[in-house]
């Protein structure tokens, strides 16, 4: 198969990642598979590949037969790796890699509904599945909808935008991408010298929630913690900064780096460092694979390696924004 768009900072991931021979390994974000066979050329090992799109999952059965029984697809999101790993009869990893954020296949899909760029039904949902990005544009009130926006979507005309739908769908259901992004342009248009279209922090924020994606990576890092190996690694590439933010966070606070603290609040007491960062600093993409991949230019990659430590375990929720996607259903009740 071939992969219909570049995985980004694929060679970097692999090299942070190490594959050795006869290693287990997970794609978190499988995709079309550009990070999974990269891993499966550099070493004699096995990957197990998570995809909740089953359009991935299919298109990804032949490159299964091309490496004769080393690729394993999963057909779940990435935060049910522990479960599903452990349903295989796998309980330790020795490396895993999460290429985060939504596909190019799935933004150019237009039926899909990713992308204002092209008009389609308005339903972002990774798995296809409900409730999507109309119900909840829908259904929601105006002051859910601008959390969502502002929480997810870092959007500060937030509550405008949120008016302007509710205003718009007492008319007429909003059910197409096209409507929705003529909507919040008309609400918060952009100025002259912005180089982003004014819908998309807002659809950005919309696709996050539906997808629960920092839920599932905050998932998903802490079942890495408890599945690697001791010198196995983690590599993730981020897009954006709530993303980098949890990871950063995350890898900070497992590395053992103590917190500054107050005479009020001192400082909690260390414990063993889980990992050991690889990279201090976030490696970015390199100017030439910006200049062949536009969407390579927001790309952050971390790394660090499972330290001997017993997994600290905890809250997932603790590394999530006070809007998360777990309170916010509870709240709208309706798609519950």
């Amino acid at each position: 198969m071939t992969a219909p768009h570049a995985p980004v900072m694929a060679e970097e991931a692999v090299d942070a990642l190490d594959p050795r021979d006869g290693g287990v390994y997970a794609d978190g974000t499988f995709g079309a598979g550009g990070y999974a066979r990269r891993i499966l050329d550099r070493a004699d090992c096995s990957v197990y590949g998570f995809d909740r799109d089953p359009s991935a999952i299919e298109c990804g059965r032949g490159l299964e037969k091309t490496y004769g029984g080393r690729l394993h697809l999963v057909p779940r999101p990435f935060g049910d790796i522990a479960e599903a790993l452990e349903a295989a009869g796998v309980s330790a990893i020795d490396g895993a890699v999460f290429d985060l954020g939504v596909s190019s296949m799935q933004l150019d899909e237009a039926d899909r509904g990713f992308s204002f760029m092209r008009d389609g039904p308005l339903s972002m949902r990774m798995d296809k599945g409900k409730p999507d990005a109309a119900d909840v544009v829908n259904a929601a009130e105006a002051n859910d909808l601008a959390q969502i926006f502002r929480a997810y979507g870092e959007e500060n005309r937030a509550g405008r935008i949120a008016r302007a739908i509710v205003a718009e769908r007492a008319g007429a259901p909003i059910v197409t991408t096209l409507r929705l992004a003529e909507i919040i342009a008309r609400a918060a248009p952009g100025k002259r010298e912005d180089k982003i279209h004014p819908a998309t922090r807002a659809f950005q924020g919309l696709r996050i929630f539906v997808n629960d994606e920092l839920g599932q990576l905050a998932k998903a890092l802490f079942a890495a913690e408890r599945l690697l190996r001791p010198a196995g690694r983690l590599v993730i590439v981020t897009f954006h900064s709530l993303e980098d933010r949890i990871v950063k966070s995350f890898f900070v606070e497992r590395s053992g780096r103590p917190s500054a603290g107050s005479r009020h609040a001192p400082s909690a007491p260390l414990l063993a460092p889980t990992f050991n960062l690889i990279t201090a600093k976030p490696q970015a993409p390199s100017a030439a694979e910006i200049a062949a991949n536009p969407r390579a230019r927001s790309a952050k990659l971390r790394a660090a390696a499972r330290s001997e430590a017993p997994a600290r375990g905890g809250d997932p929720a603790e590394f999530l924004p006070a809007f998360n996607f777990s309170r916010a259903m509870s709240k709208l009740g309706a798609f519950g």
